[in-house]
């Protein structure tokens, strides 16, 4: 059996490099707060998906398919385990230096017992002002009463006595805490002159519980949350209408069975194993986790102003010739043109769609939306484009995990426009990030097309680094123009896919032949190397040839930002493969693919990572870059990575997750580099070309 780590103990490894983050004293201290955030919010979501995948395997007692997977009750175990670890370092994190370091800049986060008699005044007016129509007490009695919990919602789990009874027998009792009407984070008035302090609203809701249960002495009070199986349980893809079933499922999602009860690790077993009676938990279910929960919350934690407590801003820069350009399509003409987010401004991919709408010479465009921004400049020059009489087509992934509801409202309001709209492909997710526009030149069909790494997303092009191209290069956008052929009428495409590489026809053996050339090109001892950058690999079949391309000499360097099964640095099996993650302000999404080839080196964007999904489940596209200056800027960009000594991590069998520093006696952190390098680049562009 080859070496191999089970995806989900990836992921938590690659979790872990987020609540590193959180404790890193060299990040600002508003950012590690927001790192607090991210980790609970990632590991929320993996619990949903995940973890209920796991537990839905054991109710039926099935297996997973992949021969290299691990028994449900083993991989549980060891999630739980691994999980119950962080979590306690996530409160040393909070308690023994988030708190500390906001209480010397004079934010202080008061518990209800050190509140002064004014502000216990005030936490009461505001528990009666704002808070009593939204926290449902509910007396809990065994087998007769059993409040349905909603799903991320946090509770109060309470001890109670009835006032002046001989009977001492416990009872128990939750009230909801209204986080999800209110802020979590409420300041105090009166606070020192200079100092602000602040409460949670859990302990709002403890301070004047009392009130909720007239006849009753409260003894104590511990937090709660339940979260619920997401996935979607689809009977049947291919027969029936797709979208009614998908519309159907999401109504359940909220109501599905518990995946994780996370609670205070201070409750007593008595409490607990009544709550586990009450609400059908089994001994999988049950995570404890610090007095507070839905850490996520952390995202809205105010920052009073102290702007010099977060990241210096790095505003995107600016890209004229595209922006300002009469007409960006004449731009893209003379020469393919780079985009790489969210260092660059996403304006010119904007302007792609606008000049589209408003161009009397366009005729066409099509658009492959996976996700979609709330408000989209794009959407709206869609639906422009059909009022200026120019046929659009889109395609609608239907089915992108937690953006159904929101892919279909688009999808919706695109019909309503007058957008053909083409929705979800029975088995198949549509992941690829492409567009393209039809354009009359001299009475000559012209056709450009926008490739991406990324979706069309306006506020996921801020966060996400991710890296497009524009081109009217014939030998791509005619390859594209024909997966959207196949997109809209489902009927296979007369030709091979020569230049592009496409999910669900040849995106994997083209990656296999690109690696076993390699692996000859070493054999008769020619130089032979990989780059891999990529958000995730799990494929077996990959995972093992890149191991064979090791054993023959291939180098292989990764940069892998989650899931990564494979493991380098093993002698004799995978010692010529490196391996790093780098973790930092922005989300390293973009995949980039190079091989040397005996010294003509081939490089490819994309949109798949390697996993099982997409090289097997998806309609994914990767491209090669042809344009000689984009091949050269990308490669440097993976270089500046490939240097990092700051944020850069091992992915590796005895070191994981250590910090790489040894790379050059000069710090090198990659995004940093990369904001600056695209300035320079970007200048001497400009000038270049006034």
């Amino acid at each position: 059996m080859i070496p191999y780590i089970h995806r989900d103990i990836s992921w938590l490894a690659f979790n872990y490099r987020v609540l590193q983050e959180a404790k890193d004293p060299s990040v600002p201290l508003f950012e590690r707060i927001k790192f607090l955030a991210i980790y609970s919010s990632n590991l929320d979501e993996f619990f949903r998906v995940r973890v209920a995948n796991h537990r839905s395997l054991l109710r039926t007692g099935k297996k997973t398919r992949s021969s290299l997977d691990f028994e449900p009750a083993e991989i549980l175990k060891k999630i739980l385990k691994i999980v119950n670890t962080q979590q306690e370092e996530f409160s040393r994190i909070f308690e023994k230096q988030i708190l500390f370091e906001l209480a010397s800049n004079k934010i202080n986060i008061l518990r209800r017992k050190k509140l002064n008699d004014e502000q216990q005044s005030f936490i009461e007016d505001y528990f009666k002002d704002n808070m009593l129509p939204y926290v449902q007490p509910v007396l809990l009695v065994e087998n007769k009463i059993k409040p349905f919990l909603i799903t991320g919602a946090l509770y109060l789990a309470m001890h109670l006595e009835e006032t002046g009874s001989n009977n001492k027998k416990p009872q128990y009792a939750v009230v909801k805490i209204p986080s999800d009407h209110l802020p979590r984070f409420v300041e105090l008035s009166p606070s020192n002159e200079g100092e602000h302090d602040i409460i949670v609203i859990d302990d709002i809701v403890r301070h004047n519980v009392r009130l909720l249960f007239p006849g009753y002495d409260i003894i104590d009070t511990y937090s709660i949350k339940l979260t619920r199986d997401a996935e979607l349980y689809i009977d049947d893809e291919y027969s029936g209408d797709l979208i009614s079933k998908i519309k159907k499922s999401l109504n359940k999602r909220n109501v599905g069975v518990a995946s994780r009860m996370v609670y205070d690790r201070s409750a007593p077993k008595k409490m607990l194993d009544f709550l586990s009676e009450v609400f059908e938990l089994s001994q999988y279910d049950k995570m404890p986790e610090g007095r507070y929960h839905n850490n996520a919350d952390f995202f809205g934690f105010p920052n009073f102003g102290m702007t010099h407590h977060k990241d210096n801003p790095q505003p995107p820069l600016p890209v004229p010739h595209l922006e300002n350009a009469e007409s960006i399509f004449n731009v893209i003409k003379r020469k393919d043109q780079l985009l790489h987010v969210p260092y660059q401004s996403y304006n010119p991919a904007v302007k792609f769609f606008e000049d589209a709408a408003t161009d009397p010479n366009v005729t066409h465009i099509k658009i492959i939306q996976y996700r979609v921004a709330k408000v989209s400049k794009i959407m709206d020059a869609l639906k422009l484009a059909v009022k200026n009489g120019k046929q659009v087509s889109a395609f609608v992934e239907v089915k992108a995990r937690f953006d159904e509801a929101a892919n279909l409202m688009w999808g919706e309001r695109l019909e309503q426009a007058g957008v053909r709209v083409h929705y979800s492909m029975p088995g198949v997710k549509v992941h690829s990030k492409i567009a393209i526009v039809r354009r009359i030149e001299k009475d000559k069909a012209r056709l450009y097309a926008h490739l991406s790494t990324g979706n069309f997303h306006e506020d996921t092009a801020k966060i996400y680094s991710d890296i497009g191209i524009f081109t009217a290069d014939k030998r791509l956008t005619s390859e594209a123009a024909r997966l959207f052929t196949y997109l809209e009428t489902k009927t296979k495409p007369n030709r091979k896919f020569e230049y592009f590489g496409v999910g669900q026809f040849n995106l994997k053996p083209l990656l296999i032949e690109l690696i076993k050339t390699e692996i000859k090109n070493a054999e008769k001892g020619k130089e032979a190397r990989i780059i891999l950058k990529m958000n995730s690999i799990h494929d077996e079949e990959m995972i093992g040839l890149l191991y064979e391309a090791s054993q023959k000499g291939v180098k292989v360097q990764m940069i892998i930002r989650g899931i990564c099964s494979l493991v380098p640095g093993i002698k004799g099996v995978s010692d010529n493969i490196e391996a790093i993650s780098i973790v930092d302000r922005y989300l390293e999404h973009a995949r980039i693919f190079m091989f040397h080839n005996n010294g003509k080196e081939k490089m490819y964007l994309s949109s798949a990572d390697w996993m099982v999904r997409n090289l097997h489940r998806r309609i994914e596209t990767m491209f090669p870059i042809l344009d000689p200056d984009i091949h050269n800027t990308i490669k440097e960009l993976i270089n500046i990575q490939l240097y990092d000594n700051v944020k850069a991590r091992y992915i590796h069998f005895s070191k994981n997750n250590e910090y790489r520093t040894e790379t050059t006696d000069l710090a090198v952190r990659s995004q940093i580099e990369t904001y600056y390098y695209m300035k320079r680049f970007t200048d001497s562009f400009e000038s270049a070309n006034k």
